[in-house]
């Protein structure tokens, strides 16, 4: 396959895969479920009607702490009436023109916003009093400050139980403080790079993105922030992963270079990417089982235009950064989406290791930057297909084009049969990208067709090279020149020839 980077590589300067966007929240075990604080406040011999007058001192110490660095720091508590008409990105941007990037407290705001929150409930038939989770609202103290490992971050403080915070911080700055303390030099754009005196050193910095030492970094600024935890025992603070965006930019030289293909890129995607293929961009089967929703959507925006494919709470974003860098982004808001292969402890206390959910915890970030770089590749490579005008008349003619094999004439391809239609759309639609194509699998697809049939199909597949079969097994993948070639013949036939005829059959 000819690839974008390969095609294009005289006006790419480089590429650099990168955390974007990290929101952690972190949680106070013990407490941080009803059951926990009742357990944890009658232990303490207070009932839990008395609840509300407990956890008002802890309000006030947060509040006092918060005052108390604001003093030391000269700044002013901002408080925020209506956060619709207030924003905070453009507010710190001011600060940081006035102030620089020199580590410290930068800015505090306070606003009232919703939180989860506790509240005592007597059930009369069995006679227990317990702690039900309810809708609240709180006081929010949002602190900014210039950290010297991760740049711009923040955390946001509650001042009422059960306390969860919310952190966050960008990979490029990051990625940016690391190479100031190497002396590597760069050029950077808000939070895109344009360029690296060492691409590769630039990338092995990102990938070393540690959440061992973010883990330390995490803990040192909530102590400092929000010192309460001493009331609850001698426990920590549990980080989770809350949002993750990780993005792969390819940088060009020049705006002119990038311009059509972006262009070509975001007419084709619109069109051409179906509901199964963004289900394979992040290594899923789509199946009756999945209840949420799948689709495309595209914006217009001051900056450019940007095309997003989500899947429930995933999604992958395509768009130009200052018209030289395409970036090709996932986000992620619940990583039990992700699959891998992990240590799975059971109630009963073995272990064993098998695919299962991602679990929450920041010690995740590794195995979650895998599967969000593989949805990256796998959506450039995709696009690469669609769009790079590698595809040559001849590979095109095979498709349709008969070949003997061993002096016997075996048929080609015709995309306006619905026969052969209907396997080539099976064979691209995404399922067997990750486990496979079987007999199975496409009699699945291709309803009403028996096994040999589907046996002799694979088997003129074959002898055209479009599909090769897994040693031992019988799976089959589709060859680089079956993946190029179906997906150009299926682009030429619902974006050229079918609005073509339509035109002038009206």
């Amino acid at each position: 396959m000819t690839s974008i980077l390969e095609r294009y590589k005289q006006q790419i300067a480089g590429t650099i895969s990168c955390f974007d966007r990290i929101i952690i929240s972190a949680t106070i075990p013990g407490i941080c479920y009803p059951e926990g604080m009742a357990r944890h406040i009658t232990s303490k011999g207070i009932r839990l009607f008395d609840y509300p007058h407990y956890v008002e001192p802890l309000r006030e110490e947060i509040r006092a702490n918060t005052e108390k660095i604001a003093k030391e720091t000269g700044l002013e508590i901002e408080h925020i009436q209506s956060k619709k008409t207030f924003r905070k990105e453009d507010r710190i941007k001011e600060i940081l023109k006035q102030r620089g990037t020199h580590e410290g407290i930068i800015y505090i705001f306070s606003a009232m916003e919703p939180c989860p929150a506790y509240t005592p409930w007597h059930d009369k038939p069995s006679g227990k009093t317990t702690l039900r989770y309810k809708d609240g609202k709180c006081l929010h103290y949002y602190i900014y400050f210039i950290d010297q490992t991760y740049g711009l971050c923040y955390l946001r403080v509650p001042t009422w139980a059960p306390f969860r915070l919310q952190f966050y911080c960008n990979g490029h700055n990051y990625l940016a403080n690391k190479l100031s303390e190497q002396k590597t030099g760069y050029k950077q754009l808000d939070n895109t790079f344009i360029s690296f005196d060492n691409w590769n050193q630039a990338q092995s910095v990102a990938d070393g993105f540690s959440a061992g030492v973010l883990h330390v970094a995490l803990d040192l600024w909530a102590q400092k922030l929000c010192p309460i935890l001493h009331h609850f025992g001698d426990v920590k603070h549990h980080w989770s992963i809350m949002q993750c965006e990780l993005s792969l930019d390819v940088v060009f030289f020049r705006q002119k270079d990038l311009a059509p293909l972006y262009d070509s890129m975001v007419r084709t995607a619109v069109h051409a990417v179906k509901c199964d293929n963004i289900a394979t961009f992040l290594g899923k089967k789509l199946d009756g089982r999945f209840k949420d929703e799948v689709g495309n959507d595209f914006h217009t925006r001051i900056m450019g235009t940007r095309l997003k494919h989500h899947m429930g709470p995933v999604a992958i974003k395509m768009y130009d950064k200052f018209g030289l860098v395409l970036r090709v982004e996932t986000v992620v808001n619940d990583v039990k989406f992700f699959r891998h292969y992990r240590e799975v402890e059971h109630k009963d206390g073995s272990v064993e290791k098998k695919f299962a959910c991602m679990q929450k915890s920041i010690y995740s970030l590794g195995a979650l930057r895998e599967c969000m770089c593989a949805s990256n590749r796998r959506y450039l490579e995709f696009m690469s297909e669609l769009v790079v005008l590698g595809v040559g008349v001849l590979d095109v003619e095979r498709l349709s084009s008969s070949v003997r094999v061993g002096g016997r004439c075996v048929s080609g391809f015709n995309l306006f049969c619905k026969s052969d239609l209907d396997v080539i759309v099976g064979l691209v639609r995404g399922e067997g990208v990750v486990g496979g194509v079987t007999n199975k699998l496409l009699r699945g697809v291709l309803a009403g067709r028996s096994s040999a049939w589907v046996s002799r199909v694979l088997r003129r597949l074959r002898l055209h090279g479009l599909i090769k079969k897994v040693g031992g097994c019988f799976r089959y993948y589709l060859t680089g020149l079956g993946r190029r070639v179906l997906l150009a013949g299926l682009k030429l036939r619902e974006l050229v020839v079918i609005p073509s005829l339509s035109g002038v059959l009206s």
